[in-house]
């Protein structure tokens, strides 16, 4: 029996680790993969960290799981195939089980059951992809899905833009500020972006759209040099060559294992306040993986720490 079971180890999940064992809790962490900090293993240079600028992410995640490691935090590399008590695997049957009790909820994995007085979803979030040549092995190196996280480096440089919805279009007027050029590719003939946010794209001189048209390519040796892209009306193909493409085209929360426990809004994201506290007594959430307005490193290392401090109020309740 754990006091805790975090579920992700990531930045959210280490962060809540460390701070977990700090305040004395017999806390796990279960983790998919076989290294720890999530999505920050892929990004090849993290500037935004405080304190630590110009920090490869691969050494950041590193760093990370050795301070809970220092702390003393038990991790099991497995996959979680439930979260579930045995009274019941909804949230109204929970909540009717338990009603004046304690709550106990059992960790289903392959490698064996886990019982927790609580349960931290640090599941993260994953981009959707464009699932063409060169992304993959450029991801880091040109590639990027955070305009915000990425769009420093290419200062004064020529970088496209994947996508038609709020996020492409703020991603292209937040590049316009510092990028030589930046062209927008859409493969339909009309954004989805909020009309306001189309406005001000169609004022921003050095913004290109390229409507009807999609990436079949990115290419390059190291680093991104050129992208091929395709018109869907016309069938005409092209090369282009530029310095960074960011794939703004989704992105899809983890939350699977807790859709059916807990409240989740519109677009999957676990409804979770500051504390991290769900709608279910002793299930709570931190991270990429909760409703937020900024998805970041940093944001996501200050919802471990918020979380944990919510899990001990809700011990002394």
């Amino acid at each position: 029996m754990y006091d805790l079971i975090i579920i992700g180890s990531g930045p959210a999940g280490l962060s809540a680790a460390v701070y977990a064992r700090r305040a004395g809790l017999d806390l796990l962490v279960i983790e998919k993969g076989a290294m720890s900090g999530g999505q920050v293993l892929t990004t090849y240079e993290v500037d935004n960290y405080l304190g630590l600028p110009g920090m490869n992410g691969y050494d950041l995640g590193v760093k990370f799981r050795e301070h809970a490691d220092r702390m003393g935090a038990e991790f099991l590399e497995a996959e979680v195939i439930s979260v579930k008590e045995a009274g019941g695997e909804t949230s109204a049957e929970l909540i009717a089980c338990h009603r004046g009790g304690d709550r106990i909820y059992r960790i289903v994995t392959e490698k064996g059951e886990y019982e927790t007085k609580a349960v931290l979803a640090a599941t993260g979030a994953v981009h959707a992809k464009l699932g063409v040549p060169g992304e993959e092995e450029l991801a880091g190196m040109g590639v990027s899905y955070c305009a915000t996280c990425d769009g420093a480096f290419f200062r004064n440089r020529t970088v496209a833009v994947v996508g038609g919805g709020d996020v492409a279009a703020e991603d292209a007027v937040f590049l316009a500020r510092t990028c030589k050029k930046v062209y927008l590719i859409h493969r339909r003939d009309e954004l989805r972006a909020a009309k306001i946010l189309q406005e001000r794209v169609s004022e921003l001189a050095n913004v290109e759209i390229l409507w009807n048209t999609v990436v079949d390519e990115i290419s390059g040796e190291g680093q991104v040099e050129k992208i091929k892209t395709r018109n869907v009306v016309s069938g005409e193909t092209k090369e282009m060559e530029l310095d960074g493409i960011f794939i703004a085209v989704g992105i899809h929360p983890n939350t699977e294992l807790f859709e059916n426990l807990v409240d989740c809004d519109q677009k999957g994201y676990i409804v979770a306040g500051e504390d991290g506290a769900t709608n279910l007594p002793g299930i709570f959430a931190a991270g990429d993986v909760r409703t937020k307005p900024l998805r970041q490193i940093v944001t996501a290392v200050a919802d471990g720490a918020n979380a944990i401090a919510g899990i001990q109020e809700y011990f002394l309740q």
